[in-house]
């Protein structure tokens, strides 16, 4: 997987979305994982290029669970990027206080309140997070399922509360290509100790997935066109609406 690729889809999707506008402060909200670390080499490299000039630094919310995000940190000097490692205890309070079942809705809540404010420090109101297409299908079935909500995240979105404008640049690429990326660079991503992880409604719904492509392998792509194509909806209109046209019929 060339990083040529991966910029050709973020490219297409920074374009047909505006995402990013010339002197934007863009964080990238690093986990150690390999999708915001892809996420962070690429909007890296796209500096070079891209017609929008924009600064770059990435931020990482240090959960208190042991992990050492020591090569994150020396990666990001060797490409030329401001990082900051901001220790927390997030973790203990989700584990071991409040002993969440369910933790992973509360710890990202908590992780995006403290991301916003040291971007708010920094004078950056731009944050990257590294989505990838199957995010959309995995966040539009956990809504489905476990909201009742026909819903999932927007590739654009403003956060009123703290001024913060989130974007996804890898909306378009799948996560087979952004874990192919990360291989190839050899990327320095970091063990994740949340007792949690693998254990999620989350991963469950990517087995599910998984499970359904094998019998219809298009599935996937189908489910992601569908989303990202809103004008090929057929669903119910709102209450008063169906209530007004039983009425003249």
């Amino acid at each position: 997987m060339t990083i040529q690729k991966i910029l050709s889809g973020m490219r297409k999707a920074c374009t047909e979305l505006d995402l990013i506008s010339d002197g934007d402060k863009i964080t990238v909200g690093v986990s150690g994982g390999k999708d915001s670390l892809a996420l962070l080499s690429a909007l890296a490299a796209y500096r070079r290029f891209s017609p929008e000039h924009y600064e770059l630094n990435a931020i990482t919310i240090d959960l208190g669970l042991g992990a050492d995000y020591t090569p994150v940190a020396e990666y990001c000097k060797s490409i030329g990027v401001e990082y900051i490692c901001e220790k927390t205890d997030i973790g203990d309070i989700i584990f071991n206080v409040r002993k969440e079942k369910n933790p992973c809705s509360l710890c990202s809540k908590m992780r995006r309140g403290a991301l916003s404010s040291i971007m708010a420090k920094c004078g950056f109101d731009k944050l990257a997070l590294g989505h990838h297409a199957d995010d959309l299908a995995e966040t539009f079935l956990l809504s489905l399922f476990y909201e009742g909500r026909i819903s999932t995240f927007a590739p654009k979105s403003y956060m009123s509360r703290s001024g913060v404008t989130v974007i996804r640049p890898f909306i378009y690429i799948s996560e087979a290509d952004v874990a192919a990326l990360a291989r190839d660079m050899n990327l320095p991503i970091v063990h994740n100790p949340c007792p949690a992880n693998k254990h999620t409604r989350r991963e469950y719904v990517k087995t599910l997935i998984k499970n359904i492509c094998a019998d219809v392998p298009i599935a996937r792509e189908r489910m992601i066109s569908a989303i990202t194509h809103p004008e090929r909806n057929n669903l119910w209109d709102a209450p008063q609406s169906f209530s007004d046209t039983q009425k003249t019929e």
